[in-house]
């Protein structure tokens, strides 16, 4: 009795088993359920769209704080140099790489003086009027690069470029229109945030310069 009562045991879960089957594809309708926003896709400008890139490179920028007698750190990025495409203006533009904030952003003119920084071959120290912070200002700026050939490339390339220019006679023009060419590029947030203040040796020469400057503003 037991042989003949099995197959029909078997029968039975197979009927159960194909009506589990049917009913979940009853409830699989295959209906797409439609977001509740639909977002709009945003062209994001940088403001360097009219401007050819001529140096890319990866390095940490420092500014020096009067106040402090001491080096604060901008942040780490990409420092470029950029030349629009209709004025052969050559501008630096430095971000941070996570933020995008701008660090550093100025003209480069035919007076700027770039060096090496107090001995090292990785590290350059220039003077410029910059506007990353929405408005000019006087900067000494070190910028430090993680190898030797990249500093060098930096140094040789913003000599080029304040070289072609044009010369020094032309640069109280070129500074009345520095704002103006400026102002268009986003400014981040206010740079104490993200500054960090670091020992950075400063040298003899680039030390006279800034006591000279605080007596000045003393005065």
């Amino acid at each position: 009795m037991a042989s003949s009562t099995e197959p029909q045991h078997k029968e039975e879960q197979e009927e159960e088993t194909t009506e589990t089957t049917a009913a979940t594809e009853e409830e699989d309708t295959g209906a797409q359920v439609a977001p509740i926003v639909r977002l709009q896709e945003v062209a994001v400008t940088t403001g360097e769209e009219n401007e050819d890139a001529l140096l890319d490179l990866k390095a940490k920028l420092y500014r020096f704080d009067k106040e402090g007698n001491q080096w604060k750190e901008r942040g780490v990025g990409t420092v470029k140099l950029l030349k629009h495409k209709e004025t052969s203006k050559v501008r630096l533009v430095m971000r941070q790489s996570k933020t995008l904030k701008i660090c550093a952003n100025h003209i480069v003119l035919p007076s700027i003086s770039i060096q090496e920084h107090a001995g090292n071959d990785k590290s350059c120290v220039w003077h410029a009027t910059d506007f990353a912070d929405g408005e000019l200002k006087e900067e000494l700026f070190c910028i430090r690069f993680p190898s030797v050939e990249n500093c060098k490339t930096f140094k040789e390339k913003i000599e080029e470029v304040a070289e072609s220019q044009g010369t020094k006679a032309e640069e109280s023009e070129e500074a009345t229109s520095t704002a103006n060419l400026l102002e268009k590029l986003s400014v981040g947030e206010s740079k104490d945030q993200d500054e960090k203040t670091e020992e950075v040796p400063v040298s003899a020469e680039n030390k006279d310069k800034v006591n000279q400057e605080n007596s000045g503003d003393e005065k």
